[in-house]
């Protein structure tokens, strides 16, 4: 819900709109020529009329979430660690069965092992690898599982079922 300070008002009334709803409840404050406004922020100000922006708003901030999920980060030792307890398979155990897939239809393999050997010499892997998810899935885990561990690194979450 948006807040309004029309114009004329003095100093006081101004600092006080600000603090009352800017400091104390973290609306962001807009000052045009007629007014000063307290908005949400999924709202915007267009031509002094306050607008629900709700739709971009929502999708601004999934997309935030992503690119910060995908940020994520664990060491390669935390990954090897949380996949031999959740599956019993270290990065070996996990070649070994991947060369062992059958081909794709178009007759080439489902995962670039070579490539794949080069991304689990990694100092650091990161959620929003493609290889993450391509091999969580061969495991069997879903990507809210994956979330979830690179999230806090808590290797339970790839033992629970999965979600999707």
């Amino acid at each position: 819900m948006s807040y309004k300070l029309d114009k004329p008002y003095s100093d006081i009334e101004r600092a006080d709109f600000i603090v009352q709803y800017n400091h104390n409840m973290l609306l962001k404050i807009y000052e045009t020529q007629t007014a000063l406004y307290a908005l949400e922020p999924h709202e915007k100000l267009v031509d002094d009329v306050v607008v629900d922006n709700s739709i971009e708003y929502n999708k601004e901030q999934e997309r935030i979430e992503k690119e910060r999920i995908a940020m994520l980060n664990l060491t390669g030792a935390d990954v090897e660690r949380a996949i031999y307890k959740a599956k019993g398979m270290d990065f070996n155990d996990i070649i070994a069965f991947l060369e062992a897939q059958p081909l794709s239809q178009d007759g080439t393999p489902v995962v670039d092992i070579k490539a794949l050997k080069i991304e689990l010499k990694a100092n650091n892997f990161y959620r929003g690898n493609p290889y993450i998810n391509l091999v969580g899935s061969l495991l069997g885990f879903s990507e809210n599982q994956l979330d979830e561990f690179f999230e806090t690194n808590d290797y339970t979450k790839l033992l629970t079922e999965a979600k999707e």
